[in-house]
């Protein structure tokens, strides 16, 4: 019987593609530069592998921060203030939200109450913080572990663990780690000890090395996976 349910936001709740697209395309429309559909679409190939460099413990969150601008506007040979540029986007990013298709009901109207939610997540927290409130989400979660709040990222086990020792009454074997990425969410389930559904709306085939234990396409679909659990 599952109790415990950890949910990652981005691309699993919220629609990160669609808020990234947004906040991108107007940061660096006003550091001077046109947003090219390509410009955005590199952008998110370089902040993706930024990311999970992040995840493989090669850099710190303040060097993804930086780094993805600037190996942006190194490509795009363009002299641009970077840290600017960074810290319009995050401002940005955190100013709205668009819930992916029926993971506003699913959170508030089903899940909730019926399991003990746990939000779960890389962002940067004043740009989650910011996003949360936006949603609505607070009164839904009991707590949100923000991995720059909690000092380590997913998929460490040490982010987990640190979340659950903030848990009362918490046990591994009634949990699930519930997200769509690979090396963030499945894996960090993976090193905590915890099964894990991989939101997968593409059909993506997951590697030999990183197996989920459940597939759904849209957090819309857990609730009848929860019911044969």
């Amino acid at each position: 019987m599952i109790e415990f349910l950890f949910l990652d936001l981005d691309d699993t709740i919220l629609d990160f593609k669609k808020a990234e697209h947004i906040a991108i395309r107007k940061a660096i429309a006003e550091a001077g530069v046109e947003p090219t559909d390509e410009i955005c679409a590199r952008y998110s190939v370089i902040n993706k592998g930024c990311w999970e460099r992040l995840e493989r413990g090669e850099w710190t969150r303040e060097e993804v921060l930086q780094n993805r601008f600037g190996l942006l506007f190194e490509e795009l040979g363009l002299t641009v203030d970077k840290e600017a540029v960074a810290r319009n986007y995050e401002r940005l990013l955190g100013m709205g939200h668009w819930y992916l298709p029926g993971a506003e009901e699913t959170v508030k109207q089903i899940l909730f109450g019926k399991y003990r939610l746990f939000l779960a997540s890389n962002g940067t927290a004043s740009v989650q913080h910011g996003r949360l409130t936006s949603a609505g989400l607070y009164p839904y979660f009991e707590q949100a572990f923000v991995s720059q709040e909690i000092g380590h990222n997913k998929p460490s086990k040490a982010y987990f663990d640190a979340c659950f020792a903030r848990i009362p009454g918490f046990d591994r074997e009634k949990c699930l780690m519930v997200g769509d990425s690979l090396t963030s969410d499945i894996l960090g389930g993976i090193n905590a000890g915890i099964k894990t559904v991989w939101v997968n709306p593409e059909g993506r085939q997951a590697p030999a090395h990183i197996q989920p234990d459940y597939q759904i396409g849209s957090l819309a679909e857990l609730p009848e996976l929860l019911e044969k659990l």
